[in-house]
């Protein structure tokens, strides 16, 4: 019965992983993201999971690396341990949607400057713009977004 267990599991990381790949991850990352979700403490070793995942460390490595550019994981190392662990982050949507606050900042900078480049009243300038008040619609509605998030995570 474990191993059937097991088997259902390792499907779930992979079809999760795909579904993340679909949506833009590297598929690596992705496996290594989906693997530490279902790790019982949500935190796994780089040795650990190339064993899980059946893959290299160097490939683990570089997965990792990516995860904690984008703050989907942290690595942690214990008192007395010699080896990292990497860790899915708690509340990680949360935490992942807040931090691109400052990225869609840049953004909407970037496409104000594209708009007085091509000019507001040309055709690209319009696209430029609406993709521009899109990202600060969106920046404006993410804080009350994760409050109700956590008013319904919490009832």
């Amino acid at each position: 019965m474990a191993e059937r267990a097991d088997d259902e599991v390792l499907r779930f990381v992979e079809r999760f992983a795909l579904d993340l790949t679909g949506a833009g991850f590297p598929r690596m990352a992705a496996r290594v993201f989906a693997s530490l979700l279902v790790a019982d403490e949500g935190r796994r070793t780089a040795s650990e999971l190339a064993e899980v995942l059946d893959v290299s460390p160097a490939a683990v490595s570089g997965a990792v690396r990516y995860l904690a550019q984008v703050k989907l994981v942290v690595r942690e190392r214990g008192p007395g341990e010699r080896r990292d662990h990497y860790r899915v982050l708690d509340d990680v949507w949360y935490t992942s949607i807040i931090e691109r606050d400052a990225e869609l900042l840049g953004w909407e900078r970037t496409l104000a400057e594209g708009v007085a480049a091509v000019g507001a009243e040309s055709g690209p300038g319009r696209r430029l713009d609406e993709t521009r008040r899109f990202f600060e619609f969106l920046r404006a509605e993410i804080p009350e977004l994760m409050q109700k998030w956590h008013r319904q995570r919490e009832s």
